[in-house]
C-alpha cells in the first residue's frame, strides 16, 4: 500500500476531510504548535482538515478561524470553528478575522503586544500550472502573504506554520522568518507525498519587541531586577543590563530578545 493510499484511507476511516490533516498532526507533534485554549487562524483552510485537527487540540476553550476564498462546509461536531469566506489580503476580511478572534484592529497593529491570535497556519498552494518554476514562485508569494498576515495577527510569543515549495529565494524567506521568531525550523512531515517538494517552516515565539539582537542604543536604567541587573524600558519593553544601577544612562548592545524582555551588554565594558 502506498503512502498516499495509507493517509487517504486513514482520513476516510477517522473522519477527517482531507489527508492533509495528518501533516498538521505531525507538525504539532514535532513542535507543539497547538495548545488548549489557543486562538488559531488557518489561511486557505478549505476543505477543513487542518481546522478539524486544530479544533481537537485547542478544545472547547479555544477558537479556530478558517479563511478561504472557497466556501468551507460547516462543522457539525466542532462548535469552536468559525469560517470566513474572503481574501485575507483585503481589509474587510482581515477585520472580520480580528473581530472573530476577540480583538480589534488596534490590537493587531500594536507592535509591543501583538495581535489577538496565538497561532497562524497556512497550507496554501497555488493552482498548479505544471511548470515548476512558475508554481514555485507562486507558492513563495502565497507564503509571504501568509507571513505578512501572521505578523499583523500574532500575539507576542505566537507561532506560525507555512508551506512553501523548494526553490529560488526560499532561503531568503527563511532569513526573514528568523528575524521575527525566536526559533524557526524547516521540515517535511511524513504525511507529505514522497514526490512532493513542499517544505513547512515552523516559526516559534513571535517577537514583537522594538529591538533586535545587535542593535546599539542609549538607555536609562529605571529599575533593578531581583537578580541585581539594571532594567531599561524601550517603548515599554524591558531590557536587562548587567552591571548597572538605577539612574545610569549607558550605551548598550542588545544580545538576546525574548517576547516580553531582552538582555543587553554595556558597550563600555566590552
Amino acid at each position: 500500500m502506498t503512502r498516499k493510499d495509507d493517509y487517504y484511507n486513514r482520513a476516510k476511516q477517522e473522519g477527517y476531510r482531507s489527508r492533509a490533516a495528518y501533516k498538521l498532526k505531525q507538525l504539532d507533534d514535532l513542535e507543539n504548535v497547538l495548545s488548549r485554549g489557543d486562538t488559531v487562524v488557518d489561511l486557505g483552510a478549505a476543505p477543513g482538515g487542518w481546522l478539524e485537527v486544530a479544533a481537537e487540540e485547542v478544545g472547547s476553550e479555544g477558537t479556530v478561524i478558517g479563511v478561504d476564498l472557497q466556501r468551507i462546509k460547516e462543522f457539525d461536531d466542532h462548535d469552536t470553528v468559525e469560517t470566513i469566506r474572503g481574501d485575507m489580503t483585503a481589509d474587510r476580511t482581515r477585520d472580520r478575522v480580528v473581530e472573530t478572534a476577540g480583538g480589534t484592529v488596534a490590537d493587531a497593529e500594536s507592535a509591543s503586544e501583538g495581535g489577538p491570535v496565538d497561532v497562524v497556519l497556512s497550507d496554501m498552494a497555488p493552482n498548479m500550472s505544471g511548470e515548476y518554476s512558475l508554481d514555485q514562485a507562486r507558492s513563495l508569494h502565497l507564503a509571504r502573504q501568509a507571513f505578512e498576515t501572521a505578523l499583523e495577527l500574532l500575539a507576542a510569543d505566537g507561532d506560525f506554520v507555512v508551506k512553501v515549495f523548494d526553490g529560488p529565494d526560499v532561503e531568503e524567506f527563511r532569513a526573514d522568518l528568523d528575524e521575527e521568531f525566536q526559533y524557526v525550523r524547516a521540515t517535511s512531515p511524513e504525511a507529505s507525498r514522497k514526490e512532493s517538494s513542499e517544505t513547512y517552516f515552523v516559526g516559534k515565539g513571535r517577537l514583537t519587541a522594538p529591538v533586535r539582537p545587535g542593535d546599539e542604543l542609549e538607555v536609562e536604567i529605571v529599575d533593578v531586577g531581583s537578580e541585581g541587573d539594571g532594567i531599561a524600558s524601550v517603548e515599554g519593553y524591558r531590557l536587562f543590563v548587567p552591571a548597572t544601577e538605577e539612574g545610569d544612562v549607558v550605551d548598550v548592545r542588545v544580545e538576546d530578545v525574548k517576547p516580553n524582555f531582552g538582555f543587553a551588554r554595556r558597550l563600555d565594558r566590552d
